[in-house]
């Protein structure tokens, strides 16, 4: 069977002006992953990734030493969850109905651990959304565009092939989700755990698609162990 190596981009520049670039850690978290590629002769037939700077800039050091050749596609049906729309949407709906959210918003400006508290609230809030009356992407448009994109994807490659997605984890515990054949109220159990620069794998054919592996970044935990220092990261 062919296979989609699903990837998570390297971290982001939490807390900066500019969210949407790699930090120092997120490129080298990708130029590990660029080694792993080389060290295991993981070749990609083709390399995927949405039009997000961070998707981008993973895909471009990930696979530096892959082929010239190789067909290099960008589709922004792949880019991320729009967090920054649910939480500028949402979260005055989510503080009503709790106030003590208010307190971890605050937190959320410069904790990562409160970010993602506050992540998961507005997070299921918008899943259980069944339209775009509020004034923002709903979940099942987000799924179905996601889920379209898959599709075309796996029109365009055939069988036999080994294709490079570089994404976000919203968009990956999107895709593990249908996969599964679960609904968006489990999307989240997958979107907490991804690991930046961590790895994927679906098997597919023209009739179906399989869950090989979720979340690998063990290439990461043999270079935190050599190193000393990790090299680890969520957000």
């Amino acid at each position: 069977m062919a296979s989609i190596i699903l990837i998570r981009h390297g971290q982001a520049s939490f807390g900066a002006a500019n969210y949407d670039q790699l930090s120092g850690l997120g490129r080298r978290q990708a130029q590990l992953l660029n080694n792993y590629f080389s060290d295991c002769g993981i070749t990609l037939d083709a390399i995927y990734c949405g039009t997000l700077a961070r998707q981008r800039q993973t895909a471009e050091i990930a696979t530096k030493n892959q082929l010239a050749e190789t067909p290099f596609h960008i589709d922004p049906r792949f880019n991320e969850i729009r967090n920054d729309e649910q939480f500028e949407f949402l979260l005055p709906e989510l503080i009503q109905r709790n106030p003590s959210v208010a307190k971890l918003v605050d937190k959320a400006k410069s904790d990562s651990k409160s970010y993602q508290k506050v992540l998961e609230q507005v997070f299921q809030l918008w899943v259980s959304s069944k339209d775009d009356d509020s004034g923002i992407q709903s979940w099942q448009h987000y799924s179905d565009q996601v889920e379209e994109a898959m599709k075309d994807l796996i029109k365009r490659e055939g069988s036999g092939k080994n294709i490079g997605l570089f994404t976000s984890g919203g968009t990956i515990a999107t895709i593990v989700s249908q996969v599964l054949g679960l609904d968006g109220s489990f999307a989240y159990r997958f979107y907490e755990p991804v690991i930046n620069a961590s790895m994927t794998r679906l098997l597919y054919n023209q009739e179906k698609v399989s869950l090989s592996s979720f979340n690998d970044h063990s290439f990461l935990e043999w270079e935190s162990r050599k190193q000393g220092n990790s090299m680890i990261s969520y957000r």
